[in-house]
């Protein structure tokens, strides 16, 4: 009797070892206690977080040009109203193009200005005269620049520069030159943010040249001999 008992026993022991290691074969990394690989999640995440900083900056960007081109559509030269039509003209068409790609990537973006675009309105609204047209078209110039350095490691560095040439110096994006590509990224969504900001970089590049061309003409106006 003793003898049949410790066969059972160790009948029932590797009976259960057996069952350990099957089930052991069937546990992910984590649970056997070993580190999880890095999937194509975790790329996707990294996107994703890419694609929610990109959109919820430009939508500021955008919020804040139409904004401040308002402001200057009513107290502005007639010069500065102009260049203040065409922010608002430019910039709601991509506000618009920009809330599209938002709802296609299931991405929330600003509705309202930031608390430093915000304190730049409110600054500018205290400025009459001269004083207001030189700082609108400051603000102009550094808000461009700022939007083209955000813009350009999105594109592709070989057809921007073969772009920058085909400009050479022209203020407008004149037909047939070389189109801007996106930075490639193995990453969709990635990809889809680079698209957006290579295809936007020519209305930019634009903006910041007759911002600049403002600026000049505006110092040359105000200046007292």
């Amino acid at each position: 009797m003793r003898r049949i008992t410790c066969l059972s026993f160790a009948f029932l022991a590797t009976l259960t070892a057996a069952c350990s290691s099957e089930k052991g074969k069937n546990l992910g990394p984590a649970q056997r206690g070993q580190p999880a690989t890095v999937g194509t999640t975790g790329a996707a995440d990294l996107g994703s977080q890419d694609a929610r900083d990109f959109i919820h900056h430009l939508a500021i960007v955008n919020l804040a040009e139409i904004e401040l081109g308002k402001l200057a559509a009513e107290r502005g030269t007639d010069e500065v109203k102009k260049f203040a039509a065409m922010m608002i003209r430019d910039h709601t068409l991509s506000a618009d193009k920009l809330k599209a790609l938002a709802v296609d990537l299931t991405i929330d973006r600003p509705v309202q200005l930031d608390d430093k675009h915000t304190d730049q309105r409110e600054k500018l609204a205290t400025r009459t005269g001269a004083d207001f047209d030189r700082e609108y078209a400051s603000a102009m110039v550094d808000g461009h620049k700022d939007l083209l350095d955000q813009l350009e490691p999105r594109t592709d560095k070989k057809t921007l520069d073969q772009w920058k040439v085909q400009m050479n110096g022209r203020t407008g994006a004149a037909g047939g030159t070389v189109p801007i590509a996106p930075d490639r990224s193995d990453n969709p969504t990635t990809m889809r943010i680079n698209q957006f900001a290579a295809d936007m970089y020519p209305t930019a590049y634009a903006h910041m040249e007759a911002a600049k061309t403002l600026e000049s003409s505006l110092k040359k106006r105000y200046t007292t001999p």
